[in-house]
C-alpha cells in the first residue's frame, strides 16, 4: 500500500503538476485572447481590470466581418499560404529526390549552402527582393510574396525531404526499376505515396511560416493584397488599440491552424517522426 502511495505522488509531483503548469502556461495567452474578444468596449476600456465579462457579447467579431475588410485579408493569406505550399513542396521534393537517391559533384556543397540561407534573418533579403518584384512589375501582388516566401522555405523544406527519403528503402524502388518502369513511374508509383507523411509535415511548416510571417507581407502588399498579420497590425494606431477588434481577429486567425492540426495530427507525427534513430 505505502508502495502505491510513494507511487501517486511521485507521479502527481514529478509529472501531473509541471505537465499542468506547462499546460497553463502555454494555454493562458490563448485563453486571455478569446476572453478579450467576448468582452463589451465599457469592460475593455473599464479602469477596473476585469478578468471575466460580466454580459459575454460576439459584437466584436461581427464589427470584425462587416466593418472592415478582415475577410478580404483572409482569402489573401489562403492564396499566399497554399500557392506557396505547393511551389515549394513541388521544388522542394524534386530536389530531394535528387539529394537523396543521386551522387554528384558539389552535393554536400549545395547542401550544406541550403543549410547556411537559414542562418540569416529573412529582413536581409527586404531590399534586394523588393528590387527584383519591382523590375518583375509584380510589386504589391500575390506572387511577390510567394516568390518571397519560397526563398527562405525552399532551402529548409529539402533538408527535410532529403532527410525523409534517405530513410525509404531503395529495394523497392529498385523493384520497380527491375519490373519495367522507369525514374519517373518508379517515383510516382512508389516514392511520392510512401513519402505523404514526409509531405505533410513539410507542407505544414511552409503553410504555417507563410500564414504567419509578417515583415514580407507588409512590404510587398498594400490595402488590396494584404494578408491577416497586416490585417492585424492595422488595428495598432498610434494613440489608441482597438482590443475587441485586435483580440478577435487573433482567435479567427489561429482557427485555420487548429483545425488542420486537428485532422492530420497522426500524419504530421509520422513525419516529424520519420528520420528519428530507430533502435
Amino acid at each position: 500500500m505505502s508502495i502505491k502511495r510513494e507511487s501517486i505522488s511521485y507521479k502527481l509531483g514529478y509529472f501531473y503538476l509541471p505537465l499542468a503548469a506547462l499546460l497553463i502556461f502555454s494555454l493562458f495567452p490563448f485563453l486571455w485572447t478569446f476572453i478579450t474578444s467576448i468582452k463589451s468596449q465599457t469592460e475593455l476600456f473599464s479602469p477596473v481590470l476585469q478578468y471575466f465579462p460580466t454580459n459575454p457579447t460576439w459584437e466584436n467579431y461581427r464589427e470584425l466581418f462587416i466593418m472592415t475588410s478582415f475577410m478580404e485579408s483572409m482569402w489573401n493569406s489562403f492564396i499566399v499560404a497554399g500557392a506557396s505550399s505547393v511551389v515549394s513542396l513541388v521544388i522542394s521534393l524534386m530536389a530531394a529526390y535528387a539529394f537523396s537517391r543521386y551522387r554528384f559533384r558539389g552535393r554536400l556543397a549545395i547542401m550544406v549552402s541550403f543549410l547556411t540561407i537559414n542562418m540569416f534573418p529573412p529582413v536581409l533579403l527586404l531590399i534586394p527582393l523588393y528590387s527584383i518584384m519591382r523590375g518583375l512589375g509584380i510589386l504589391y501582388t500575390p506572387y511577390a510574396l510567394i516568390i518571397a516566401y519560397s526563398t527562405f522555405t525552399i532551402p529548409f523544406a529539402v533538408w527535410l525531404l532529403t532527410g525523409y527519403l534517405n530513410d525509404l528503402p531503395l529495394a523497392l524502388e529498385e523493384a520497380a526499376l527491375i519490373d519495367g518502369c522507369n525514374r519517373r513511374q518508379a517515383f510516382f508509383k512508389i516514392i511520392l505515396p510512401l513519402s505523404v507523411p514526409g509531405v505533410i509535415a513539410t507542407g505544414i511548416y511552409i503553410f504555417i511560416t507563410a500564414w504567419n510571417e509578417f515583415i514580407f507581407a507588409v512590404m510587398f502588399t498594400n490595402q488590396e493584397t494584404r494578408t491577416l498579420p497586416v490585417a492585424l497590425q492595422a488595428f495598432v494606431g498610434q494613440f489608441d488599440i482597438q482590443w475587441g477588434l485586435l483580440s478577435a481577429g487573433g482567435v479567427i486567425t489561429s482557427l485555420p491552424i487548429l483545425i488542420l492540426f486537428v485532422f492530420i495530427q497522426k500524419r504530421l507525427v509520422a513525419g516529424l517522426t520519420a528520420g528519428a534513430v530507430k533502435g
